[in-house]
Formats: C-alpha cells, sequence, structure tokens
C-alpha cells in the first residue's frame, strides 16, 4: 500500500481538513517528483491518470469526491490545484 492509500486508511470519519491534507500530501510527493525531472516527469495523459488515482482512492475510502468539492466551490478536477505543479 503507498503512502497516500494507508494516510486514507487511517482516517476515520474524516473532516474536510484531513482529507485536504492527504491530498496535498501526495500532490507535493507528485511536485518533488516532477522537480526532479526538470518539469517532465509527467505527460498529459498520466498527468490525467494520476488525478483520476487520487480520485479513486478517495471514493474507495469512502468519500463522495463530489461532494466533498462542492463543499469548498471546486469541481472534483479541481481538488488537487491549489498545489499541483504537473
Amino acid at each position: 500500500m503507498q503512502p497516500f492509500e494507508r494516510e486514507l486508511t487511517a482516517l476515520t470519519h474524516a473532516t474536510d481538513e484531513e482529507i485536504f491534507a492527504a491530498i496535498q500530501h501526495v500532490v507535493l510527493a507528485l511536485n518533488k517528483v516532477n522537480d526532479d525531472y526538470d518539469s517532465a516527469a509527467y505527460e498529459t495523459g498520466e498527468r490525467e491518470q494520476l488525478c483520476e488515482y487520487i480520485e479513486d482512492s478517495l471514493t474507495e475510502n469512502g468519500i463522495d469526491v463530489d461532494a466533498f468539492a462542492g463543499r469548498h466551490g471546486l469541481t472534483r478536477h479541481e481538488i488537487t490545484d491549489e498545489w499541483r505543479d504537473w
């Protein structure tokens, strides 16, 4: 199990702040990989797959991604935007 998945699994009755923290952790880790490859680690299709992975992981852990995003005036596709550099 990957660190992001472990972090989500550890959340019971997660608050939105805890969910955002988990998203931030995984996005910053992915940013680091991208930085290590001079901002060329991920191609368009891979970026989409990474976002889908994050959304799917949240869903698998009982988080309604659309409802979560909507509570913050976002769409499901915008939940990583605050931190994402890739």
